[in-house]
């Protein structure tokens, strides 16, 4: 007999489904019809409304007077229908004048259907995607090749991509977002990491591109495509090496899951390793703050620390775009002198804000029907957060979480010399940490100003909203995360102690400068020369 329970909830899943499908067509017919006048005002105030309403921060770096000065004549400048995508042009800009890198405007792009994803996934990486890149000297140059053509070398420049150039688009986007404050370094740093996701913004979904590349005197016109994902078969091989290749496959698995691990960059994001021969000097090199059991990590690698007697610690924190609060506050922990708090009560704009945190929004209709299921819990959260949720003296809205409250010391932390690594890709997460540890003098800095800036930021919780006629999204923080520190440069990232910039040379050449520095102030410190 045929099992009816069993039937049903393939059938409704099924359905749910061919209805996501359904959704998806009717989404990518739209994007390039033309708005009305109407609607694209209509938007313009949506979006200025949830800004008054939801972020706590909004006039910090802009007056309120200018923003509404800037929305209004935004407004008067939608003379014509436009699609979304050139409205996207038009609107970004207006956003970015906030200063507050964490809110920013997305562009439309197409939706893919479930099997087209997956289709996607099976295809490997993306042509430039395998490519790490740098602003130098106005071009834009590889400085990592994790592909399998090894005839490109590092200090490789881009000249054109399927007759593109490079820099005219990166100079396209480059007033659509915006970093903390005045800050400038965090600019380069996201153009050229951004590339990639620029180019399929204007062309979509390419399995291969031409390129015109120009390395120190050599030109040359090459095809990049997606990496050929072989499967080896295993009917050669006896069960004692399937059985091995078996155990170091979970082991790698594992690994990955301790250190988190991105598959596009084929790095770790989180790694300790020792770059002298003893072990009285090490290397914490974090590339975010969101993949891996960080917790065990942490713990494992400060016990060895402890166990080895290391000495130095050098904690590289470059390009590291942020994450999870609490992972930064655990590892705060481990360095720390002292008991702290490492960031203060942040501030939202009403007690029931954080229920804006789009538990639904932008999400397919199949998954918001799954998501329906566990809609309890998001109101117990939502009743937590309002009760957690006072106000001050100062008329402001106050959060309680754990990271505002005194954290002390971990067992093992590390009580020897720390310098950290840091430059305008260091943001977010990664500069609410440095803050701490600049402000406490408990490590030298090297490197340049981070991206993100000195006193904090407002992110914590970032709902995307989609615009109702356009359908461009923008991103909000909800919570003011402010530092215990406050730096008179308001605006300004954490500036290092000593400051140094790489070159192109240096990537040609496989140096790494600040690093360098550190090793050779550490021998001098040894010696006795300083």
């Amino acid at each position: 007999m045929v099992d009816i329970k069993r039937i049903i909830p393939c059938i409704l899943m099924i359905g749910l489904l061919q209805a996501g499908c359904v959704s998806v067509d009717k989404f990518n017919e739209q994007l390039n019809d033309l708005r009305t006048v109407k609607n694209l005002t209509s938007d313009v105030e949506y979006v200025q409304h949830k800004l008054e309403s939801l972020h706590p921060d909004l006039y910090h770096y802009i007056s309120k007077k200018d923003l509404e000065y800037k929305f209004d004549s935004l407004k008067a400048s939608l003379t014509n229908p436009m699609t979304s995508y050139d409205f996207y042009f038009r609107l970004s800009p207006v956003i970015a004048s906030i200063k507050q890198g964490h809110t920013q405007t997305l562009p439309l792009t197409k939706k893919l259907k479930f099997k087209e994803k997956i289709l996607v996934k099976k295809s490997g990486t993306s042509p430039l995607s395998q490519y790490d890149f740098e602003l130098f000297n106005n071009g834009l140059y590889i400085v990592k090749n994790n592909s399998n053509d090894t005839t490109i070398k590092t200090g490789t420049e881009v000249l054109s991509v399927d007759g593109i150039n490079p820099v005219e688009l990166i100079t396209k986007y480059k007033k659509t977002f915006t970093s903390d404050g005045t800050n400038t370094t965090f600019f380069s740093r996201k153009l050229a990491k951004g590339f990639p996701r620029y180019f399929y913004y204007e062309t979509g979904i390419k399995d291969s591109v031409i390129c015109q590349l120009k390395y120190k005197e050599t030109y040359r016109t090459i095809t990049l495509k997606r990496p050929v994902i072989t499967t080896k078969s295993d009917n050669r091989k006896s069960k004692e090496v399937i059985a091995l290749d078996q155990k170091l496959q979970k082991k790698e698995s594992q690994k990955r899951r301790l250190l988190g691990y991105d598959p596009l960059k084929k790095v770790y994001s989180k790694m300790l390793t020792f770059p002298v021969q003893d072990s009285s000097v090490a290397v914490l090199k974090i590339n975010d703050f969101m993949k891996g059991n960080f917790r065990k990590f942490y713990k494992q690698s400060f016990q060895l620390l402890d166990t080895l007697h290391t000495k130095i610690l050098i904690l590289d924190l470059r390009d590291n775009g942020g994450g999870l609060i609490r992972d930064i506050n655990t590892l705060y922990s481990y360095l720390a002198d002292s008991s702290f708090h490492l960031i203060e009560k942040p501030v939202v704009t009403s007690k029931t804000s954080l229920w804006h945190f789009g538990y639904y929004a932008n999400h397919p209709f199949w998954f918001q029907a799954i998501q329906t299921l566990f809609f309890p819990v998001v109101v117990e959260l939502n009743i937590i957060t309002y009760l957690k949720t006072r106000k001050g003296p100062d008329n402001k809205y106050r959060i309680s979480i754990r990271e505002s409250r005194i954290t002390h010391p971990s067992t093992h932390r590390f009580k020897g010399k720390v310098y950290v690594l840091i430059n305008g890709g260091s943001y977010s997460a990664s500069s609410l940490l440095s803050s701490n540890l600049k402000s406490s003098k408990r490590a030298t800095f090297v490197g340049q100003e981070t991206g993100g800036a000195d006193n904090g930021c407002v992110a914590g919780i970032m709902p995307v909203r989609s615009l109702p006629s356009s359908k461009v999204q923008v991103r909000i923080g909800l919570l003011e995360c402010k530092t215990p520190y406050t730096s008179l440069m308001d605006g300004r990232g954490i500036f290092p102690d000593v400051e140094i910039t790489p070159t192109l040379n240096d990537r040609l050449n496989g140096i790494d400068p600040e690093l360098q520095w550190i090793l050779k102030d550490i021998d001098l410190n040894k010696k006795g020369f300083k």
